[in-house]
């Protein structure tokens, strides 16, 4: 089916007021060697997009978008975040370095975008956890109308999703069901089901796509599964409640944030253990939910969500370098190269 691209005009560029009280305590100090990296973070609270300059770690931008946006991706050698729209039906996409302006696909009824991501050549996969479908979302050539197709439904659809380098599997969690489910893209339909019990819901695929490993939040443990079969290979005990996922660039370490606990807890992918545990808040109230690398693989980014701050931690040492403030309920994460996106 093909929908119309629906514009909104331009995103409103919000300024960023001065640190001041406890906040000031917050500043952050300039990071140079980050020249040319930028931060978005999804403020499900505000109803917005932060941009952080990871050089100097201040706000430069914030844009607003759908209420309750939730997971965000930035186009691979592009300029384009995509937004999902956790409380609507559909997703939003942002120009990134002037934010704005901001195109939104409709998506139907009851969509409840949670996670959207791009693939390889541009065009957006987002799950529809309301109608129990993902969606394929075509390249997209502004202002003219966008090819859209549905892939299942009925039921409950995914919560977070995978993707595979070359953009032809894709894999998403179920929480309420306890199920990892395997799509074709190219034949645009389901493949196959895993029960694991439990709400699974953290999601990440190795970098040659042979694991997938999924976390099960009530069971503190995160699975590693044969990717094509979803056979189960090795079965980890982590921190509490291990909500995300983040696989390091290298392969060599997967790395689950743990809601319950306020920590990280790093697994070896080669003996598929638990080698370190990295303190964050070490709280539950903070709320720390969504978990990237950098590209290099030198440094992770926790969402404190109840606290408005991203926690940077040098990966080599476990340290909490400084925490990054951005808007209310800071939540989604992406990193995007000025080199290639702005």
């Amino acid at each position: 089916m093909v929908r119309p691209f629906a514009a909104l005009g331009l995103f409103s560029l919000l300024a960023c007021s001065p640190l001041s009280g406890e906040e000031a305590e917050q500043s952050v100090a300039a990071s140079p060697d980050l020249a040319g990296q930028v931060l978005y973070v999804a403020n499900k609270r505000g109803a917005s997009v932060s941009k952080i300059d990871l050089a100097t770690g201040e706000e430069i931008g914030r844009a607003e978008t759908c209420e309750n946006p939730h997971e965000l991706a930035v186009k691979p050698n592009g300029h384009d975040v995509v937004v999902a729209c956790y409380s609507g039906t559909s997703v939003q996409t942002v120009v990134a370095d002037g934010m704005g302006p901001v195109g939104e696909i409709e998506l139907g009824d009851n969509a409840r975008v949670h996670s959207a991501l791009y693939l390889p050549d541009g065009r957006i996969i987002a799950g529809a956890e309301g109608r129990g479908s993902i969606f394929l979302i075509g390249a997209q050539t502004y202002p003219e109308q966008i090819e859209v197709e549905e892939i299942g439904g009925g039921g409950r659809g995914p919560h977070l999703l995978a993707v595979d380098a070359n953009g032809q599997f894709a894999w998403g969690t179920i929480i309420p069901e306890g199920t990892v489910v395997r799509y074709d893209l190219v034949a645009k339909s389901e493949v196959t089901r895993r029960v694991l019990g439990g709400q699974t819901e953290a999601i990440a695929l190795s970098p040659d796509g042979k694991s997938l490993w999924v976390g099960v939040n009530d069971q503190d443990k995160v699975y590693r599964l044969n990717a094509d079969t979803l056979e189960i290979e090795a079965e980890i005990t982590t921190g509490s409640v291990p909500i995300r996922l983040a696989m390091h660039p290298s392969g060599k370490f997967v790395v689950s944030s743990n809601f319950g606990s306020g920590d990280l807890s790093v697994i070896d992918t080669t003996t598929n253990r638990v080698v370190r545990t990295i303190p964050v808040s070490g709280s539950q109230g903070s709320v720390q939910v969504t978990l990237i690398f950098s590209p290099d693989g030198k440094r992770l980014y926790a969402a404190e969500t109840a606290n408005d701050t991203i926690a940077e931690i040098d990966f080599a040492s476990g340290k909490v370098s400084r925490r990054l403030r951005a808007g209310a309920g800071g939540d989604g994460l992406a990193i995007m190269s000025t080199a290639n996106g702005d």
